[in-house]
């Protein structure tokens, strides 16, 4: 199994309850649904108010890299990530558990 996390930090004048962030959020939740290759799925605001925390979070699993690709790929996920691109930096970690 591979985990993929991704924790997301909201540009400079950006808040999470702009509408275009709340779309975001909802486009993440909704994946859980609509990739079959996800066997776990969270996606969740940060709750603790920490300079160097992130803002939101995924945390993920897939079964192997080849599902890990096809998650990638998935229009749904290229959709919802390119509307992060636009108010927000992110970090990635994919690891075998």
């Amino acid at each position: 199994m591979i985990r993929h996390l991704v924790l997301f930090k909201l540009n400079d004048g950006v808040s999470r309850d702009e509408e275009r962030v709340q779309a975001g959020a909802r486009a993440f939740a909704a994946l859980e649904d609509e990739i079959p290759e996800l066997t776990f799925w969270e996606s969740a605001w940060n709750i603790t108010d920490r300079p160097i925390a992130y803002d939101f979070a995924i945390n993920s699993a897939v079964a192997d890299k080849d599902a890990l690709t096809r998650y990638l790929e998935h229009p749904a996920h290229q959709a919802a990530a390119a509307q992060w691109r636009e108010f927000a930096t992110w970090v990635i970690a994919d690891y075998e558990v």
